[in-house]
C-alpha cells in the first residue's frame, strides 16, 4: 500500500517540473507558410528556441541538413509531406 502512495507522490512531484521544462509559451515563431508544421514537428523533441538560435549560421543547405538529421539520426516523427514545408519555412524565416 505504501508503495502506491510513494508512486503517486512521485508522479505528483514530477508534474510541475515537466510543465516548467516544456513551457514554450514565451517562444513564438515568425508567422509564415509552414510555421505550423515546423512548430509541431520541432517542439516534439526540443525547445523552439533552437530555431532562432541557429538563424545566424544556417542557410537552405544547413536547414535541409538539420531537418534530415533530426529525422534520420534522431528519429523525429515528421511526415514526408511536411519535410519540404518545414525546410522552406525555416529557410525563409530563419535562414541567413
Amino acid at each position: 500500500m505504501w508503495r502506491n502512495h510513494l508512486l503517486l507522490l512521485g508522479v505528483v512531484l514530477a508534474l510541475p517540473v515537466r510543465a516548467i521544462a516544456e513551457d514554450e509559451t514565451g517562444i513564438v515563431l515568425t508567422e509564415g507558410l509552414g510555421r505550423d508544421q515546423a512548430q509541431a514537428s520541432c517542439s516534439m523533441c526540443h525547445s523552439l528556441d533552437y530555431i532562432p538560435m541557429n538563424t545566424p549560421i544556417l542557410d537552405r543547405k544547413g536547414w535541409e541538413g538539420s531537418v534530415n538529421k533530426m529525422i534520420k539520426v534522431m528519429g523525429a516523427p515528421v511526415a514526408e509531406a511536411d519535410i519540404q514545408k518545414i525546410v522552406d519555412y525555416l529557410t525563409s524565416q530563419y535562414g541567413k
